[in-house]
């Protein structure tokens, strides 16, 4: 410990340091962890902290060591009394919600400021599996309910049925196309990438299959994931912060689907355990009002829809296509000379020193072209990776985009949390997407009665329960929603989503909304750095080489240290 942290640092006695051991990683110096095992203490321990002159282990032993229920005491009058919403903050809480349908998972995930999350894959995890003799989707009560229960089990069973029959096949299909003899594999040998039938050694022979035929599998579920219905079960976990996850509640307890309000009720009933000062107000008095509000919104947005405009449930085209039927338009950008200058003068307000964002702006607007460039050009030129992120001048540029994709890419894009995303209901009128490997497989006619049966279900339940109709909708379903983000984030998404191990779909997507942005702002664009504008047959094959790489060379290390 240093002279100076010695100096002002606290000096516990020995029966207090015994007291704050369960509580705190230690308590002799100045930086610990809070280990204090109520949720709600933790959160009111950091915001006493900041309205006190004394230590927070002090504040432990003095004010809670001896009130058992002074966390939310303390709580229950910040927040309910003085209203002071920053401070629920301060408590966190990791859940999960298992057997939730996509459409539940998606409405959750909507929620993305202050909340993580992490989804079951449908491109790693097969949906083959049966529990109780039924396969894993969501029924609805109020379909079940209804005269349209039929409908929506055959059309869902039919869409589990041929995606489970295939899931082999498809792997044949692409174990002939793109055989294990035609790629290169590591050789320990020679240390050096080396074709398959040209391995030697057993334990290379063995790594090689292991990661084809991982590569293999995750590609043939990327191709029939878009026969599985949006009803599908997946494994949702939460990590997140007392106010985001009042705020999750406030919409989920009066969503239009009882699945939804079902899962909200119990998310309260378990987070209530352990930060319930945190989420009180979720089901107050309040509540009700911001309901009232949102349902006369809603309501009254209709009504000119349908009265004045008259477009309400307009109808559009439902074709099909070989491929993905995706398509990207760039719907506003700042012009090309107004996005160069706004970035030039932020650039330099970020690194400049008494220099007022006015005057920068107006320096900026009197360079030249080249000058211009050169600042831009230097603000990302010593990137070397994608991890190495373009500064916070680049959100000072936005982009908003119109995408039509089918819906399981929609479900990968989702997951961006730092940009807006506006989406309407999931319907079948769009038309759907057959990946060019189903057409070759043979199988196109069993995927397109699996279209229709689901397009029928869903155009006679949705005239009456336009929510619920979602859950019979397939992943190959063409679905509208509008995007914008700055050009940081675009920049993070569009890196990211072209790395060769992403599913073709969204690197289609991600690669057009580079090209338009480049078209627009070539100087600007030319800082997303690492974008890959390439295809491949094999998306996951490089990046399953790689992990098989390093998880060779930790064996190493480890026998070579036990040695």
């Amino acid at each position: 410990m240093c002279f100076m942290e010695n100096m002002y640092q606290e000096n516990f006695t020995f029966d207090e340091k015994q007291k704050l051991e369960s509580h705190f990683s230690n308590s002799d110096r100045a930086v610990f962890v809070i280990i204090t095992p109520n949720q709600v203490d933790r959160g009111a321990l950091m915001s006493r902290y900041s309205r006190t002159d004394k230590t927070m282990r002090r504040i432990f032993i003095d004010e809670f060591l001896s009130n058992p229920n002074r966390g939310t005491e303390f709580y229950n009058k910040v927040l309910l009394e003085y209203g002071d919403d920053s401070v629920a903050e301060l408590g966190t809480a990791q859940c999960a919600i298992e057997w939730i349908s996509n459409i539940g998972a998606q409405k959750i995930e909507d929620h993305r400021i202050g909340l993580s999350f992490l989804e079951k894959s449908s491109r790693y995890v097969a949906f083959d599996k049966k529990v109780n003799g039924v396969y894993k989707y969501h029924r609805d009560k109020k379909i079940m309910s209804s005269s349209f229960a039929d409908n929506f089990i055959r059309s869902c069973d039919f869409s589990f049925e041929t995606y489970s029959k295939n899931i082999t096949p498809m792997q044949n299909y692409l174990k002939e196309k793109i055989p294990i003899d035609d790629l290169y594999f590591y050789n320990s040998t020679g240390n050096s990438e080396t074709p398959f039938n040209h391995l030697s050694n057993l334990d290379d022979i063995e790594n090689a299959k292991k990661i084809y035929n991982s590569t293999i599998k995750a590609k043939a579920l990327d191709i029939l994931r878009n026969l599985l219905p949006s009803s599908t079960l997946t494994n949702l976990a939460i990590t997140g912060n007392g106010r985001a996850f009042e705020y999750l509640l406030f919409h989920v307890l009066y969503s239009d689907l009882h699945e939804i309000r079902d899962i909200g009720n119990q998310l309260y009933g378990e987070l209530e355990k352990y930060i319930e000062p945190f989420i009180k107000r979720s089901k107050d008095k309040y509540s009700v009002l911001y309901n009232d509000y949102l349902i006369k919104t809603r309501d009254s947005i209709h009504k000119i829809l349908e009265s004045d405009l008259q477009i309400y449930g307009e109808s559009n085209s439902n074709s099909n296509s070989n491929g993905s039927g995706a398509n990207v338009k760039l719907l506003s950008y700042i012009p090309n000379h107004e996005a160069e200058v706004k970035l030039v003068s932020s650039i330099l307000y970020e690194y400049g020193k008494d220099l007022s964002q006015e005057f920068l702006l107006d320096y900026s607007n009197s360079l030249t072209d080249d000058k211009r460039h050169e600042i831009i050009r230097l603000y990302t030129q010593f990137r070397q990776n994608r991890r190495h992120r373009p500064g916070r001048a680049f959100e000072v540029i936005d982009y908003s985009f119109g995408l039509m994709t089918n819906y399981g890419m929609f479900r990968d894009l989702h997951r961006h949390r730092m940009l807006t995303m506006s989406r309407q209901l999931l319907s079948t009128k769009y038309g759907y997407d057959i990946p060019r490997e189903i057409t070759e497989l043979g199988i196109e006619k069993d995927y397109n009665d699996c279209m229709y049966l689901c397009d029928e279900s869903y155009k006679l339940i949705s005239p009456k329960m336009p929510s619920e109709s979602q859950y019979v909708v397939n992943f190959a379903y063409r679905y509208p929603y509008f995007i914008k983000m700055n050009l940081r984030e675009a920049c993070h998404m569009i890196e990211l989503r072209t790395t060769p191990q992403g599913h073709l779909d969204y690197r289609n997507i991600c690669q057009q909304m580079y090209s338009l942005i480049k078209e627009v702002n070539p100087v600007i664009a030319n800082g997303i750095k690492f974008v890959d504008m390439n295809n491949y047959d094999l998306e996951r094959f490089k990046s399953e080489k790689n992990t098989a790489m390093k998880k060779s060379k930790l064996n190493l290390e480890s026998s070579s240290n036990i040695n």
